[in-house]
């Protein structure tokens, strides 16, 4: 059994696993215990994930970021869901390591990918174990929202379907609102763009939301486009390998006086309050809000992860890493707040 002695950061978490669900061959979920005393810190929103602090012989740790399966409406308890992925070491290592009872070091649930209104029609697509953020998305606008749902999930046969009795079971109980389509390859080989452009047309007027490898994503992508779905109604969630330790707690960087001289004037709105800070050229969005104490939402800080990105209302920015980021997002004002450093004198940024 895997334990943990203490945190390696102020921000991270020790839980203990309170249950592991073999749900394929290939596939496993670790159900949380959450101590009461960090509750809080551990509400979610549909479509978030959690990022975890592997043990690693070479480099002491590595982390990686699982999406929540659970519903924050319908589960008592935090869900993520692992697929083994080749010569991947995370996940090979949480399913071949972690029992129930066993520790893990985990950060706060972070992410994006979550509707703004769970009223919403929704289109969801999913590939693989790319259907776990939306299974947590799927449950909680069945539950709390009175839109309808399509669930278009990709597979390779029928026995690597993660969650297939769970998604008949909701289907038989709302069949006025929720239609889930299974995409299998033998039955009908790889989707292309156009298949799954004329199986979606009936629904271009849904949000879409999508998870999977990259080249699904792309797919999807131009069927959208050829459905005319508007871009901002388009939602996809990416993961990249961490290549940098979020564990690690992060020291406010020293600011010399031709720098606060030449700062920029940032008014950020976060969790519906209005910030007005000064921003150096050479820090980053979510250093100076870390330095003034503020609870910016963060994970990887390489961009690698988009836990942190943000609309730029007024002003500008440049980027050093934000390849995570459609041409699309980047042209309708989305940045990344770890990636971010101030062009113009005064802006306005909304998280």
């Amino acid at each position: 059994m895997t334990t943990v002695d203490v945190p390696h950061s102020s921000r991270s978490v020790v839980l203990r696993v309170s249950a592991v669900i073999n749900e394929t061959a290939d596939s496993v979920s670790l159900v949380f215990d959450v101590p009461e005393d960090v509750r809080e810190r551990f509400t979610y929103q549909p479509g978030q994930f959690l990022t975890l602090r592997i043990p690693s012989d070479l480099t002491g740790s590595v982390a990686r970021c699982y999406s929540l399966a659970s519903s924050p409406h319908t589960d008592d308890k935090p869900k993520v869901t692992v697929k083994r992925t080749v010569d991947g070491y995370g996940s090979n290592w949480v399913c071949d390591n972690l029992t129930a009872g066993s520790e893990i070091e985990v950060l706060p649930p972070s992410g994006v990918f979550t509707p703004k209104n769970l009223d919403e029609d929704l289109l969801l697509f999913a590939a693989g174990s790319g259907v776990t953020p939306v299974m947590s998305i799927l449950k909680s606008a069945l539950a709390r929202g009175n839109g309808r749902m399509v669930v278009v999930y990709a597979n390779r046969d029928a026995e690597s379907v993660i969650f297939a009795a769970e998604l008949r079971e909701l289907a038989d109980k709302h069949p006025q609102r929720l239609t889930v389509i299974h995409w299998l390859e033998p039955l009908q080989g790889l989707p292309t763009a156009d298949a799954l452009a004329t199986l979606t047309a009936p629904y271009a007027g849904y949000e879409a939301f999508m998870c999977g490898p990259k080249p699904f994503m792309d797919r999807v992508h131009d069927a959208l486009a050829q459905n005319e779905v508007p871009r901002n109604r388009t939602h996809a969630e990416v993961f990249n390998s961490l290549s940098g330790d979020p564990f690690a707690d992060t020291a406010p960087a020293e600011i010399s006086d031709e720098e606060a001289a030449d700062a920029a004037t940032v008014e950020v709105e976060l969790d519906g309050e209005t910030h007005e800070l000064e921003w150096p050229r050479s820090q980053t969005l979510v250093d100076i809000m870390l330095s003034k104490g503020l609870d910016v939402p963060y994970s990887c800080l390489e961009g690698e992860c988009g836990s942190c990105a943000c609309t730029v209302v007024e002003g500008s920015v440049e980027m050093e890493n934000a390849e995570i980021l459609d041409p699309e997002d980047i042209a309708n004002g989305y940045i990344l707040g770890c990636q971010a450093r101030p062009v113009t004198d005064r802006l306005k940024i909304q998280f």
